[in-house]
């Protein structure tokens, strides 16, 4: 039998895809990668899962898996060889168990993270991962990437809101272990194995995820300051003053926001341009007035210490989720500007003023008239240093003329200042080069070995990462 033939067998002809217009499976978010695959299967259950990977495994076929399509490094992209099965999990889609008690919640791969957010909310509770692309990126894709976003400051990374995983292996054994323990000391974690593997060492196909008791009020606030200094002062006086209610922390630059106003001018900016505009959200037990009351005093004494220059606190959800807009929409508002060159960065909060100052001002010199677009999660150190072209240049061939020397500058820069390449985009295609330039030797050997240990054949979205 034919591998087409098996995997129709296995999941279901309506579910093989082979002809027509599959550009959606094919080409990434950013449309830097357009590949075209043998077929698209869309299985519906773990043990579907499990025949398909057989079955590429028996004929020698590697296997792309892809979640909601929302990654930014090529990962999730078949090559152009039309070779590749492309392993969509959207079909899996299903709230398995949520265990009030025990704060869990147990989901299939293909969940979108606004429909577990939603899930977690309807039991009065939270889960707290949150992403721009929150309303079609996938659980699996989240894990699989170990994926940031804007409250990694109180709750961490995906990573750390994951309690057991189900996955599929590279031999198509399905590993169970939807376990909601917090404390399992009975051999190595094979859970944060896989978390962060990008599809390279198994397929994860579902996943048992903390969850929070929903907070009483949620406060946000807008202020500009004149340096990044004052944003970072700034922040370690509202971790003093909030303590583990502050749940987000948020830097955009001048350039960021010109951008948003530019692009989509409906979106009030409550605020004046400022070299740098804060966004800080702020969770309480107690309620809406306790809230209020240290959101104010924080941004009094704030004044007060000339940390901030103006500030504005959101007075209902429509306000904080209109500021809350400003910032998540600078990446669409970028896309619109025209292809720019990303560098998702992660750095000690305590390096991050030093780094910026002194990597645009070289690039400035080294690339005159370049635009930067400089935004991002400065509770936690992650940085979005995006490199616009300059103004009457086209982004196509800036990107095509200066991307290698731009990409060596920053990632020298980073380097230098303690930092990573990848805070939470993972590395894909994109970056692979990079990280084997960058990543000890060390650590790159151990990484092939536990590649080659369970994936010994290389069938697993390989030319990915390694």
């Amino acid at each position: 039998m034919s591998l087409l033939d098996t995997l129709r067998a296995a999941v279901g002809p309506a579910f093989v895809l082979t002809e027509g217009d599959l550009s959606a499976y094919e080409i990434d978010w950013r449309k830097r990668y357009h590949g075209r695959a043998l077929a698209v299967v869309r299985p519906g259950s773990s043990a579907e899962v499990a025949a398909v990977v057989q079955a590429c495994a028996a004929h020698g076929t590697s296997l792309v898996p892809q979640g909601g399509h929302t990654g930014l490094v090529g990962g999730g992209t078949p090559d152009a060889s039309g070779t590749q099965v492309l392993l969509n999990l959207g079909r899996m889609n299903r709230v398995r168990a949520i265990d009030v008690a025990n704060l869990t919640m147990t989901v299939e791969a293909g969940c979108v993270l606004q429909a577990v957010q939603e899930a977690a909310a309807e039991r009065q509770l939270l889960f707290p991962l949150s992403l721009a692309a929150e309303g079609s990126c996938t659980i699996g894709g989240n894990l699989a990437t170990n994926a940031g976003g804007t409250q990694v400051l109180r709750y961490g990374n995906a990573r750390d809101l994951c309690l057991g995983l189900e996955v599929v292996t590279a031999e198509g054994e399905v590993w169970e272990s939807l376990t909601g323990l917090r404390k399992d000391n009975t051999g190595y974690d094979l859970r944060d194995l896989f978390v962060g593997s990008e599809g390279t060492l198994g397929v994860i196909t579902a996943a048992t995820l903390k969850l929070y008791p929903q907070p009483a009020a949620m406060s946000t606030a807008l202020a500009t300051v004149s340096t990044l200094q004052a944003a970072v002062d700034l922040l370690q006086l509202a971790q003093a003053r909030l303590g583990p209610g502050l749940t987000a922390f948020e830097v955009m630059n001048t350039l960021s926001l010109a951008l948003v106003r530019t692009h989509f001018p409906q979106l009030v900016q409550p605020l004046p341009a400022a070299p740098w505009t804060v966004l800080l959200e702020q969770s309480d037990c107690e309620g809406e007035a306790h809230a209020q009351a240290l959101f104010e005093a924080l941004l009094e004494t704030a004044l007060v210490r000339g940390l901030i220059d103006d500030a504005a606190v959101a007075s209902s959800h429509s306000q904080s989720r209109a500021m809350w807009h400003l910032r998540e929409s600078i990446p669409l508002a970028q896309s619109q500007e025209g292809l720019n060159i990303k560098h998702d960065i992660a750095l000690p909060v305590s390096s991050v003023p030093g780094f910026v100052a002194a990597t645009d001002a070289a690039l400035a010199q080294a690339f005159p008239g370049v635009r930067l677009v400089d935004f991002g999660h400065l509770g936690d150190g992650n940085l979005h240093y995006n490199v616009q072209s300059p103004l009457g240049v086209p982004a196509a061939d800036f990107l095509r003329d200066c991307e290698a020397a731009v990409n060596t500058l920053v990632y020298d820069a980073v380097a230098a200042h303690g930092g990573s390449i990848s805070a939470e985009h993972g590395i894909g295609a994109l970056k692979r080069d990079e990280l084997a330039r960058r990543k000890s030797p060390v650590a790159l050997k151990l990484m092939r070995a536990v590649k080659a240990a369970l994936d010994p054949a290389g069938t697993l979205n390989p030319g990915r990462m390694l």
